[in-house]
């Protein structure tokens, strides 16, 4: 069994910075890519940012040029930097992790993390 666990959420003003983190553990596994998703209230949930194991990585359109991912292999670990927070980017944010154990693909969610932007 794998836990994603999240950390870092809270509440900031618009403008302000937040990081996240999410953490991978549990049975062995190999990370394929992480990322982080987010669902505002009465949204679909949406991709924000993801990284492969090769290093692609890929934004929303929405938090290009604000926000930043990045990776810690050595401690499965996948991280999110949120600079010049905007009131729109309230939300759950929730760690995603696509893994393979015993050979077998398995994708993964965090339980989620709040998020809140006041302006």
């Amino acid at each position: 069994q794998v836990q994603l666990v999240e950390s870092g959420g809270g509440s900031v003003q618009a403008g302000g910075s937040l990081r996240l983190s999410c953490v991978a553990s549990g049975s062995t596994f190999t990370i394929n890519a992480m990322g982080w998703y987010r669902q505002a209230p009465g949204k679909e949930r949406e991709l924000v940012a993801s990284v492969t194991s090769g290093g692609t990585i890929n934004y929303a359109d929405s938090v290009k040029g604000r926000f930043t991912i990045s990776r810690d292999n050595a401690k499965n670990t996948v991280y999110l930097q949120m600079n010049s927070l905007k009131p729109e980017d309230t939300a759950v944010y929730y760690c995603n992790a696509h893994l393979v154990v015993l050979v077998r693909p398995y994708v993964y969610w965090g339980q989620g993390i709040q998020v809140t932007v006041s302006s």
